[in-house]
């Protein structure tokens, strides 16, 4: 919402409010005035309507393009909470198969994107409590987040193996670091850190306050920063 509302000027036989009678103008009707305003605002548009329709009516086609669009996204959120990439394929499957079975009952009150990722997150954090045991990053997985970093790339343009090796095991820390975090901690620092999400966002897909999700990713960072610190010292 902008920090500050504009008015259009009058036109044609439209009577204008001077100043004088605005300031009689009970605060109870101008908020009922305003709240007229804001329920005359058009309704977001998803990006995806058309194909939420047609994938409702029973095209898989269109359903197909849905997987196909929002795969990678889910895949990074996905991986990056079970650090696995067999266990990453089971959890989409089941994703996009709820989402398949769901999908006539989704009556919109989200995006599909809103929607489909906290499928994903509550399955994953599911899955992650079911097993019920940590499980190591392969030494053979390369983080892609931190392989597409603008840091990264400029510090492993130059060929000097000392940087190379501690560059590795940085990753190889980071990622031991991500699994020591509970589940919950660690979806919101995926969301937050990696997939660039914004509080608001993580907090409709989770459904708790953004409140809580600052809470949550304030101790998730001093966390990972202690795990981090033999390292850097």
């Amino acid at each position: 919402m902008p920090d500050k509302l504009t008015y259009p000027e009058p036109a044609g036989n439209v009577v204008a409010i001077d100043s004088a009678r605005a300031k009689d103008v009970p605060a109870e009707e101008a908020h009922q005035q305003h709240s007229m305003s804001e329920e005359r605002k058009p309704p977001r548009i998803d990006p995806d309507q058309d194909l939420i329709d047609r994938s409702r009516a029973g095209d898989t086609k269109a359903f197909d393009e849905l997987v196909e669009k929002y795969t990678p996204k889910l895949y990074g959120l996905v991986y990056h909470m079970t650090s696995n990439h067999e266990d990453t394929n089971d959890v989409l499957q089941d994703v996009f198969a709820k989402a398949y079975r769901a999908i006539r009952r989704f009556k919109g009150k989200s995006t599909f994107y809103t929607w489909i990722y906290s499928i994903a997150t509550n399955m994953t954090l599911n899955f992650l409590k079911k097993r019920n045991r940590r499980r190591g990053m392969s030494l053979d997985d390369v983080d892609m987040a931190i392989q597409n970093d603008p840091d990264f790339i400029e510090a492993t343009s130059k060929s000097d193996p000392v940087r190379e090796a501690n560059i590795s095991e940085l990753q190889e820390r980071l990622n031991m670091a991500m699994q020591e975090l509970s589940e919950d901690h660690r979806a919101v620092v995926t969301m937050f850190d990696i997939q660039g999400m914004p509080h608001a966002q993580i907090s409709k897909i989770l459904g708790v306050s953004e409140g809580t999700i600052r809470s949550r990713l304030f101790y998730a960072h001093r966390q990972l920063q202690t795990y981090l610190d033999d390292f850097r010292k």
